[in-house]
């Protein structure tokens, strides 16, 4: 038996979203926009940003996308300042990524749960205790934890990496998504010691609670984030990741669609498929007090005040240490390089 370290409990902020009248929202825009283009500044946005930030990423040349996606864009995009809507890691990776480059964030406390389940001194220690094991971290991680790790990997490719390194005949260090972990193990059938960790959004979907909506809507296709539980998991038409998720809601033949992950990725599926029914998987928070529900509270911490702000002052500068980066774009270029081997 291998005895995985505890980790503390994540306890995830309430979540508050922003607020505007009509006539600041649209002044706060204009501004932006104009900021933006002035300053020659590249604004990226994950999938699960408010639909404003989403829209002003595509309108002004920038990119909405997944965390390594946002971070390959602001390489090849000739901006010098790049301002990463999204939560911390996601700045880290544009950073280690792009370490020529001003890194900005509208929230320095944007955070992620997983990120913050694996603690890097923890979770070195333990690597070094299983020094035959290949180490294979999510995206959603530190800077000093991808440094440690062998691999990167996204969720669209951990079960084509893994499945590779199991023929390989190699074991695995997996952190930090215990349910993601479990899922790619089920599919690969590889020895993984997986770190118990958890998304506060995806770990609040509940099985029974799906069923039950399922049954109203008996048309719909379930689409589910391999961050959820296996129950959750185990009653999905398709398991993906976010742009396999938008990829679905476009290609199926369904009217209805129940989402088992971050709501903000609605407005991404409205565009690939307008007209369709979009559904939120019920989570812990039906009939309860819920600090996540279908919404990360720290993806809610992007807003538009503060991304003027930031434009206006330069605050909020991601900042790495320089033995870091190299060991971490290592382990994220091993993956690029093998996605575009495997292909």
């Amino acid at each position: 038996m291998h005895a995985i370290p505890m980790i503390p409990s994540i306890i995830a902020p309430p979540t508050v979203e922003e607020r505007l009248e009509p006539d600041e929202r649209l002044y706060l825009l204009d501004r932006i926009k104009q900021r933006l283009s002035q300053q020659n500044v590249c604004l990226i946005a994950h999938y699960y940003t408010s639909a404003d930030i989403q829209a002003l990423a595509e309108e002004t040349g920038g990119c909405v996308s997944d965390s390594l996606e946002m971070a390959r864009f602001g390489h090849a995009h000739a901006a010098r300042t790049l301002i990463v809507a999204g939560v911390r890691f996601m700045g880290e990776t544009a950073k280690i990524l792009n370490p020529e480059k001003r890194v900005l964030m509208p929230s320095l406390q944007a955070e992620c749960s997983l990120d913050l389940s694996c603690p890097a001194d923890v979770f070195s220690a333990f690597c070094d205790q299983h020094p035959e094991r290949e180490v294979v971290v999510y995206a959603n991680t530190s800077a000093a934890v991808k440094a440690r790790a062998d691999w990167v990997v996204t969720s669209g490719m951990a079960v084509k990496l893994v499945r590779h390194l199991h023929e390989q005949g190699r074991s695995i260090v997996w952190a930090p998504d215990r349910h993601l972990g479990q899922y790619v193990q089920s599919v690969t059938g590889a020895d993984m010691l997986l770190w118990q960790g958890g998304c506060v959004v995806h770990e609040a979907f509940r099985a029974d609670a799906l069923l039950a909506l399922k049954q109203h809507y008996p048309e719909a296709a379930i689409l589910v984030h391999p961050e959820s539980p296996a129950s959750v998991i185990a009653l999905a038409d398709v398991v993906g990741s976010t742009t396999q998720l938008i990829q679905a809601v476009q290609h199926l033949p369904h009217p209805v669609f129940i989402v088992a992950t971050d709501n903000g990725i609605f407005h991404k599926m409205r565009q690939a498929a307008p007209g369709r029914l979009l559904l939120e998987a019920p989570t812990a928070g039906v009939g309860a007090t819920c600090r996540s529900c279908a919404h990360c509270p720290w993806m809610a911490m992007n807003g538009l005040r503060s991304l003027l702000h930031i434009l206006e002052t330069g605050e909020n500068e991601i900042h790495i240490q320089p033995d870091l980066i190299q060991p971490a774009s290592a382990a994220i270029q091993r993956l690029l390089d093998f996605a575009v081997a495997s292909k």
